[in-house]
C-alpha cells in the first residue's frame, strides 16, 4: 500500500458522437497520466460520447460503439486506475455513468442520481436516476465516486465520508454560465468542509450546439481550499500529489490557473463555441455581413479569433441609407483583422424587387416592407457567398433584438449560428471594449455611435425601442430572475415601458423559433431554456 496518490484530472473536449475518436484521445490522456506517475486519472461526464448526446442515445449503433470502446479502454488500465464518464444502457434503461477501471477490470460504476432538466440537456427524457455516489476500494483506499451534479449534494458527500471514503472524485460536466465557476467551487468547498474530505472534479471543455463547457477542473482540500484548477476553455491534463493520512488523503499544493474576469470568460466562451460549431458542421469557414455597426463588428472579431482570418469572409452590402462612416469603419476593421473583404451594393437587387412588387400592386416603400427588402436582399447575397465557398453564414442578431422582435425573418436573422444570441446589447458593448483591450480591432466610432440599422434616413434603434439601458435590465429581470411585472415596476421602471416590453417579447416568439442556434452563456437563454407557446391568449396583468 502506497503512502500517497498522484491524481490526474483529464479536461477533455470530446466530439459528439465520435466514439472511436474520443476513445483514442482518452487513451492518449491515460498514457500521458501514467507516464507522469499518476495512480488515478479522472475523466469528465459523458467523455466517451460527448455531451449532450440527445436523441443519439436512442441509437443502437452508438451503444455498440461505446461497449467496444469501453472494452478497449478497460484493457489499457494496467498501471493506472481510470474513472471515465459515459452513457450506459442496462436492460433498456439509460444511465449517466462513471466507471472505474483498474488492472484491466471494472471496479465500480456510479450512476448519476440527480438529473437536471434545466437548459438544453432535458435529462429525464433520456436517463433513469441511478443510485448516486458510492464508495469503492482502490489500493487500500476508499474512494467516493460521483457523476455530474451528484457531487454538489451535501448529503451524498457526507454519506461517502460515513462509508469510509478518504477522497471524493467526480466526472463533471457543468455547462458554462456567467459566474458559474465561482458558484461551483463555492458549492464544492462547502461540501468538502461538510464531509471533511477533499473533492476533485474533472470537467468537459468545448462547445456543442447551445452549450459551452468551460473546463475549470479543480480539487479542493478538506478545508475547502482550492488546491488545483485547470485553465478555462482549453483541454488540459493536470496532476497533484495527495498524501495518505489515517486512511484519508490530503492534497499538496498544485497549480491553480487564474480564472478570467466576466467579460473575458464570456468572450472566450463565444470564441470556443464558434470554433467548435463550425468544425463540427464541416464548413470551411464563415461569412458575415459587416455593416459598420457594433454587432457585426463584434461577431467579426469573435470569428477571426475562433477560426483565423483566412477562414473568415466579411461582406459590406450598402444601400442608399448606409452612411459614409459605416463604410469607412467596416473597411478599417476588415483591414485590421486581415479578412477577405468585399463591398457589394444592393441597390440593383432591391430595385428589382421593388419593381416586381409594384407590378403586383404592392407598395414597396410602405413601412417595414421597404426595410425588410433590404435585410432580405442582404441575406440572399450572404447565403450565395456561403454556398460558393462551403462556408457558414454567421447571424449578427443579439439577445435584445431577438427578445423584442427588432430583427428581420430571413434577413439579419439568417445564418447557421448566432454567436450573440444570448448577449444583450449592453453586453455586446462590454465585450467589444474587452476585445479592444486585447488589441484595438473595432473602430472606436463603432462603439461610440448611437446604434442604428440604417434602413431609413437618420434611423436609430431608440426610435423603435426603449433605450438599451432600460430594455436590457427589464429583459434580465424577466428571463434570468423570473420576476413578475409588478416586481419589475417596483424596481423603478415605468409601468408602460414594462408592459410594452412584455408585449413585444410575447409577440416575437414566432421569430425566435426560426432563429439559428447560438451559445448559451446565462442561466436562461432563448432556445431550449425558453419554451413559450407560439399562439396564446395569455396576457400579463
Amino acid at each position: 500500500m502506497s503512502t500517497s496518490l498522484k491524481l490526474a484530472l483529464a479536461q477533455t473536449s470530446p466530439l459528439l458522437g465520435d466514439v472511436a475518436g474520443n476513445a483514442r484521445r482518452i487513451l492518449a490522456s491515460i498514457d500521458e497520466a501514467r507516464a507522469a506517475g499518476a495512480g488515478l486519472v479522472v475523466f469528465p461526464q459523458l467523455a466517451l460520447s460527448g455531451r449532450p448526446p440527445a436523441d443519439l442515445l436512442f441509437e443502437d449503433v452508438l451503444h455498440a460503439r461505446i461497449a467496444t470502446a469501453l472494452d478497449e479502454l478497460r484493457a489499457a488500465s494496467y498501471g493506472i486506475a481510470v474513472l471515465l464518464g459515459h452513457p450506459e444502457r442496462v436492460d433498456g434503461a439509460l444511465y449517466d455513468t462513471a466507471t472505474l477501471f483498474a488492472a484491466g477490470r471494472v471496479l465500480a460504476a456510479s450512476r448519476r442520481r440527480l438529473l437536471d432538466d434545466r437548459g438544453p440537456c432535458d435529462e429525464h427524457r433520456y436517463f433513469q436516476p441511478g443510485a448516486g455516489p458510492l464508495p469503492v476500494q482502490l489500493d487500500g483506499l476508499s474512494l467516493g465516486i460521483a457523476v455530474g451534479g451528484d457531487v454538489l449534494d451535501e448529503d451524498a458527500c457526507r454519506a461517502l465520508r460515513a462509508a469510509g471514503a478518504g477522497l471524493i472524485v467526480a466526472a463533471g460536466g457543468q455547462p458554462f454560465v456567467v459566474g458559474g465557476q465561482a458558484a461551483t467551487e463555492a458549492a464544492l468547498a462547502h461540501n468538502a468542509r461538510a464531509a471533511g474530505l477533499p473533492i476533485a472534479l474533472a470537467n468537459l471543455v468545448g462547445g456543442q450546439d447551445e452549450l459551452v463547457h468551460a473546463g475549470g477542473s479543480c480539487l479542493l482540500d478538506a478545508d475547502g481550499r482550492l488546491r488545483l484548477r485547470t485553465p478555462a476553455f482549453a483541454a488540459a491534463l493536470a496532476s497533484i500529489e495527495l498524501e495518505r493520512r489515517a486512511g484519508r488523503l490530503a492534497p499538496l499544493s498544485g497549480t491553480v490557473a487564474a480564472w478570467p474576469a466576466q467579460n473575458a470568460e464570456v468572450y472566450q466562451a463565444l470564441v470556443r463555441a464558434v470554433r467548435d460549431y463550425v468544425a463540427a458542421s464541416g464548413c470551411t469557414g464563415v461569412v458575415l455581413g459587416l455593416s459598420g455597426g457594433i454587432d457585426s463588428a463584434l461577431v467579426l472579431a469573435i470569428a477571426v479569433d475562433a477560426l483565423g482570418a483566412q477562414a473568415v469572409q466579411a461582406v459590406m452590402l450598402p444601400y442608399r441609407y448606409t452612411s459614409a462612416m459605416s463604410l469607412e469603419d467596416a473597411a478599417a476593421q476588415a483591414q485590421a483583422m486581415g479578412v477577405d473583404y468585399r463591398v457589394l451594393p444592393i441597390e440593383l437587387l432591391v430595385g428589382a424587387a421593388r419593381g416586381l412588387l409594384e407590378e403586383a400592386g404592392i407598395a414597396p416603400d410602405a413601412g417595414t416592407t421597404a426595410e425588410n427588402l433590404q435585410a432580405r436582399s442582404r441575406a440572399l447575397l450572404l447565403m450565395a457567398f456561403a454556398n460558393q465557398g462551403g462556408r457558414m453564414v454567421l447571424s449578427t442578431s443579439n439577445k435584445s433584438e431577438l427578445a423584442v422582435g427588432y430583427t428581420t425573418l430571413y434577413g439579419d436573422m439568417a445564418g447557421g449560428f448566432a454567436p450573440l444570441k444570448d448577449c444583450t446589447k449592453t453586453r455586446v458593448y462590454a465585450l467589444a471594449r474587452h476585445r479592444n483591450s486585447l488589441g484595438a480591432v473595432i473602430p472606436e466610432r463603432v462603439i461610440a455611435r448611437a446604434p442604428s440599422a440604417e434602413l431609413r434616413p437618420d434611423q436609430q434603434d431608440s426610435d423603435s425601442l426603449p433605450p438599451y439601458a432600460v430594455l436590457d435590465p427589464i429583459l434580465d429581470a424577466l428571463m434570468l430572475e423570473r420576476r413578475a411585472p409588478a416586481d419589475i415596476i417596483a424596481m423603478g421602471f415605468e409601468a408602460a415601458v414594462v408592459q410594452r416590453v412584455l408585449g413585444l417579447l410575447r409577440r416575437a416568439e414566432h421569430k425566435r423559433r426560426q432563429a439559428p442556434p447560438g451559445p448559451r452563456i446565462g442561466s436562461r437563454a432563448f432556445g431550449s431554456d425558453w419554451r413559450q407557446p407560439l399562439g396564446s391568449a395569455y396576457r400579463d396583468a
